[in-house]
């Protein structure tokens, strides 16, 4: 099968978006597809004909995760013509010419179903959930919303718009975040007035809206959902500090246990409320829920990754190998349903 990887881009998480890319890519070369990674925002601007069958290493310009955010206007100053056509050179010819694309894609541009919707116009075939879905899932409001009327237990918490004034205020601590953020990029805890503000300043350097919600002190976890059927319950316990992008990246920054210390009440219930989640966001193919666990056991859904990482640390391919499927397997399974409407 010729397959599209498609990674990179122009959001917070691009850094991160490669490195799943290319762990993708070798799966899916090892599987025996004719493969190739794109990066949808820089493109490709080499000879295209029989492109697909050439031996050539896609990975080798691809560098290790930075510890930092990645510098998105030097990017940007690489495409001229970026402001007027987000896809890069051949991004789109080659997508058509690909039998499915696979989405490698994480944060703004990628994972917020604008891609996904340009796809479903040209009938390309893609993998993960749809436009819809997509959209509703990377807005942490939106989804919000949708966890309350649908009484999916979450931290209590506000919308707040940049310059507005809060109508109500959330206790001390906090989390504030970047409405659309991903990887924990824009998100701080905020304990008194003073962490607040600059909390809110922080968030509004990547979005326009920010989510203000109950702090949980606990313990985190995460549930992998395929085709509504939720994986086992991975823990996540960061050294120090809390899982923010550093520590979702650096080697041995954080404990990961799969499957999770729980009771196999506990268990079934976190899995339950993860597959509630995958049918309230209407998901398909894909996704992974992030929890918290308070002291007295109550849990409570933060959020849902319609394109989870698939890193070499990222969670989900964790959680499927405890259940026996490969790092290879889990990738071809996701490439199959591409073609599942």
């Amino acid at each position: 099968m010729k397959v599209v990887v498609l990674a990179g881009g122009t959001s917070t998480e691009r850094d991160v978006s490669l490195i799943s890319g290319s762990g993708i890519y070798k799966a899916l070369k090892k599987n025996g597809h004719q493969v190739i990674l794109l990066d949808v925002y820089l493109g490709y601007e080499g000879e295209t004909e029989g492109i697909f069958e050439r031996e050539y290493d896609w990975t080798e310009n691809i560098s290790a995760i930075s510890e930092q955010n990645p510098d998105l206007e030097q990017i940007k100053a690489m495409r001229p013509d970026g402001a007027k056509n987000f896809f890069g050179p051949n991004v789109l010819s080659l997508c058509r010419e690909a039998d499915a694309v696979f989405m490698a894609l994480h944060g703004a541009n990628g994972e917020d179903g604008k891609i996904q919707a340009c796809f479903e116009l040209m009938g390309i075939p893609y993998t993960g959930t749809d436009f819809v879905s997509a959209a509703m899932a990377m807005d942490k409001g939106i989804t919000k919303d949708i966890f309350k009327a649908y009484d999916i237990p979450t931290p209590m918490g506000i919308r707040l718009k940049k310059g507005e004034t809060e109508r109500e205020k959330v206790p001390f601590p906090c989390i504030v975040k970047a409405c659309c953020g991903g990887s924990s990029v824009g998100v701080c805890i905020a304990r008194n007035e003073e962490e607040y503000e600059e909390a809110k300043k922080e968030a509004f350097r990547y979005d326009e809206e920010a989510v203000i919600e109950q702090f949980i002190t606990g313990r985190e976890f995460s549930v992998g959902v395929m085709d509504g059927k939720a994986l086992p319950v991975i823990e996540i316990a960061p050294k120090q500090g809390f899982y923010d992008y550093k520590n979702k990246y650096q080697a041995g920054s954080t404990v990961e246990t799969c499957p999770a210390e729980l009771t196999s009440e506990q268990t079934k219930q976190m899995q339950n409320i993860a597959e509630r989640v995958f049918a309230a966001l209407r998901l398909k193919n894909y996704a992974r829920m992030d929890f918290m666990m308070d002291t007295a056991g109550n849990m409570y859904c933060l959020e849902a990754n319609t394109l989870p990482g698939m890193t070499p640390m990222s969670l989900l391919p964790q959680e499927a190998a405890a259940i026996g499927i490969s790092y290879e397997e889990l990738c071809e399974k996701i490439l199959k349903k591409a073609f599942v409407s």
